[in-house]
């Protein structure tokens, strides 16, 4: 079953929404909004929330839960845990207490203590699976019910996976992104855009980007500290992408981080950024099936992946000979007046538009490519038709005669031809290499077209389609920082401080030495 959801740190924002499971959960005994606002304020306190990834209900937490923490008694308490009732039975409650544990034994506390409701026997055999053992009863603790508690005690918390945190730098191209991860557990994940910089240019200025980088690198890095509750003396490792990408972009998140792993004496690790595209399902699922087919699509990138293993087997099917499909985007947007970046652009303008009004050009599959060019894409022929069919347009127009320039038809035809091949391409590479699953990344995954196809393809074809959440798909630290997360876990050693950014990193190189 595909995880839907993915766990964070929780925050003040967050409490309404806590008050709503809260007295769905527990309608006789609720917390007032007063205390649960201490609670995720306190000191010495922890807590975390499940929230929604589906692309129809982002974001809207479907889980909480809490630990009061006593260091001076290496002592913790687990205030909360609550699950949503239409989220139970997928793992969730499991989940939740995973990560509170994490957090005990990183903060080295040797009890655990709760107490549970005498008639959850469910909630009971979740807390004897993960270790803990009851030590007494509390009768009629829970009020006005008559509820009996049955306290229970996990001892040593040390017996917990060590999940070690990791702080990742991605600074491959536009986004600076700044990720903090605990073990599979997304704590922050901060990005800031230079997009608008970009815009008036038409596209990502290299030097422009670079700059953007330096000014933005030091606030970002201080929200996802802030975000995430922790010191950059608590982070046990750092992770920066280290290609492929802009030279001078990615210069600038290497040198970063290098400067962060010297002063604070952490181990870094160099990793591939689209392999980190990959790497993000884990901290919506808590593990990357494998073997599975990704396709990662960018403004940079097109590229079809074969995952037999993700820290060391990845073979690189097919890429784009010419033009990205993101980029794509953006030259097509041009022609038809519309702003940067193009996607959001093409996706409105199609609206309403009929994607079969013109057949344009699907680069790369006629059966004389198919051969040669089975898995690799090509854009720059599909942009040349657009680009002539405009021109003609607009000449018919200026000579008077009736001119076909429906600008929705265009936009909606031009999509449906890149969402078609990439599609295609993607789901032949599944039945090809017998893979049940396929991975969907990249910034161009909002385009609404390519999901729904995606979605409508894979289902034909008995294929699980996983898109993560859209904060994850584009560029982002929380995806280098899972990769370097999966490195550690893993026993590799670390990169040495000689790498540098590599601007084409192949992808089969997940991490440079």
């Amino acid at each position: 079953m595909t995880a839907n959801w993915a766990i964070r740190i929780a925050d003040e924002n967050d409490l309404d929404q806590i008050m709503r499971i809260e007295n769905e959960c527990f309608a006789s005994d609720a917390w007032s909004i007063e205390n649960m606002h201490d609670e995720l304020v306190g000191a010495e306190r922890f807590y975390v929330v499940a929230y929604s990834t589906i692309a129809a209900d982002p974001d809207r937490l479907i889980g909480y839960a809490g630990l009061a923490k006593s260091p001076l008694v290496a002592q913790g308490d687990v205030q909360t845990i609550a699950v949503t009732p239409t989220s139970r039975g997928i793992g969730l409650g499991r989940a939740l207490m995973n990560a509170l544990l994490a957090e005990a034994k990183r903060a080295k506390l040797k009890d655990i203590f709760l107490e549970v409701r005498a008639d959850n026997p469910t909630a009971q055999n979740l807390y004897l699976a993960l270790g803990f053992e009851q030590i007494d009863v509390r009768k009629r603790y829970y009020q006005p019910d008559d509820v009996d508690a049955i306290v229970m005690r996990l001892t040593p918390a040390g017996d917990v996976t060590y999940e070690p945190l990791v702080l990742g730098i991605e600074s491959s191209c536009d986004e600076t992104g700044i990720g903090i991860v605990r073990g599979n557990t997304l704590l922050a994940n901060v990005i800031s855009s230079s997009m608008e910089m970009h815009a008036r240019f038409g596209g990502v200025v290299p030097e422009v980007a670079a700059r953007a980088h330096l000014e933005a690198l030091g606030p970002t890095l201080h929200e996802a500290l802030a975000t995430a509750k922790v010191s950059l003396e608590e982070i046990d490792a750092i992770a920066v992408t280290n290609g492929p990408g802009l030279a001078g972009a990615l210069m600038v998140g290497v040198g970063a981080a290098k400067a962060l792993a010297v002063s604070l004496g952490k181990p870094i690790y160099a990793v591939n950024h689209l392999v980190g595209h990959v790497g993000v399902d884990i901290l919506e699922r808590g593990e990357l099936e494998t073997p599975t087919v990704a396709l990662l699509v960018s403004g940079g990138h097109t590229s079809l992946l074969l995952v037999r293993n993700l820290l060391n087997d990845v073979e690189l099917l097919g890429e784009t000979i010419d033009d990205a499909a993101g980029e794509a985007f953006d030259k097509v947007a041009r022609v038809l007046g519309l702003r940067y970046p193009g996607g959001p652009e093409i996706d409105r303008a199609a609206e309403g538009g009929d994607p079969k009004a013109i057949r344009f050009p699907r680069g790369l599959t006629l059966p004389k490519d198919m051969d040669k060019h089975r898995y690799d894409f090509s854009f720059s022929g599909l942009k040349t038709a657009v680009a002539r069919h405009v021109e003609v347009a607009q000449a018919k127009a200026a000579a008077g005669e009736a001119a076909d320039m429906n600008i929705a038809d265009v936009a909606a035809s031009f999509r449906e031809a890149v969402a078609d091949v990439l599609v295609t391409k993607a789901v032949n590479a599944c039945l090809d290499h017998n893979v049940p699953r396929l991975l969907l990344g990249g910034g161009v995954v909002a385009n609404r077209r390519l999901r729904e196809l995606a979605k409508e393809r894979c289902d034909a074809n008995g294929i699980e389609l996983r898109i993560p959440a859209l904060s994850l798909c584009t560029d982002n630290g929380a995806m280098i920082a899972a990769i370097g997360s999966q490195l550690i876990m893993a026993g590799y050693e670390p990169s040495g401080l000689d790498f540098g950014a590599d601007s084409t990193l192949p992808v089969t190189t997940v991490q440079t030495i």
